[in-house]
C-alpha cells in the first residue's frame, strides 16, 4: 500500500458522545472537511454532521415517473400500430396497460436509483484516498480533519479537550493510502 501525505489531524475517541461533541466543536470552529469513521452507523454522529439529504431518491422519482410514461407509451403505440378490436372494447384501453407501466416503473426506477448512486458516491474510482486506523473496526470512532498548517494546531486542541484518546497531527503519522 502506497502512501502519501496529506494535512490533516486524525482524531481517536472511544466514546460516540465525544466524538458527537468533537463534530459539533469542529463545526463550530469552521472546520467543516472532516471524514468520520465508526464501527457501526450511528444517528447521534449523523446528527451531528448536518449531512443534507441524498439526492440519490430523485434519481428514482425520475426513473420511475419516466418508467411509468415509457410503459403506457410503448403499449398505446403497439395497440395503435397492431389493432386487435375484440369484443367492442377500445383499442386503447388503458387498464389493460397498468401492468406493462408499472413493470416498467420498477424497472427504470432501479436502474435510474444505481446510476444515481455511482454517481453521487462519485464511483469508479481508480484512486481512493482513505486515512484508517485498524481500531476504528475495533470499536473505536474517529475524526479526520483535514487542514491546512495554520489550523493543524486549533483542530488538534478541539479534538484533545472534546476527550480523543489519541490525536496523530504530525504528517508523517497520517498517510492517505490507497485502495
Amino acid at each position: 500500500m502506497s502512501a502519501a501525505r496529506q494535512e490533516g489531524v486524525l482524531g481517536i475517541f472511544g466514546e460516540v458522545d465525544a466524538t458527537a461533541l468533537a463534530i459539533e466543536r469542529l463545526r463550530e470552529a469552521g472546520l467543516r472537511d472532516m471524514t468520520v469513521f465508526t464501527p457501526v452507523p450511528r444517528h447521534e454522529l449523523e446528527h451531528a454532521l448536518h449531512e443534507p439529504e441524498s439526492p440519490v431518491r430523485l434519481f428514482t422519482l425520475v426513473g420511475g415517473l419516466t418508467g411509468a410514461a415509457t410503459g403506457f407509451a410503448l403499449a398505446i403505440w403497439t395497440s395503435l400500430d397492431w389493432p386487435l378490436i375484440t369484443g367492442g372494447k377500445p383499442i386503447i384501453s388503458l387498464p389493460a396497460f397498468v401492468v406493462i407501466a408499472f413493470e416498467l416503473t420498477i424497472l427504470f426506477g432501479a436502474l435510474s436509483t444505481v446510476v444515481g448512486l455511482f454517481i453521487n458516491a462519485r464511483l469508479p474510482r481508480a484512486r481512493r484516498n482513505v486515512v484508517y486506523d485498524p481500531s476504528f473496526s475495533a470499536g473505536k470512532f474517529g475524526i479526520f480533519v483535514a487542514a491546512t498548517d495554520a489550523r493543524i494546531s486549533e483542530a488538534a486542541g478541539i479534538l484533545r479537550e472534546c476527550g480523543a484518546e489519541e490525536v496523530r497531527e504530525r504528517p508523517e503519522e497520517v498517510r492517505v493510502g490507497t485502495l
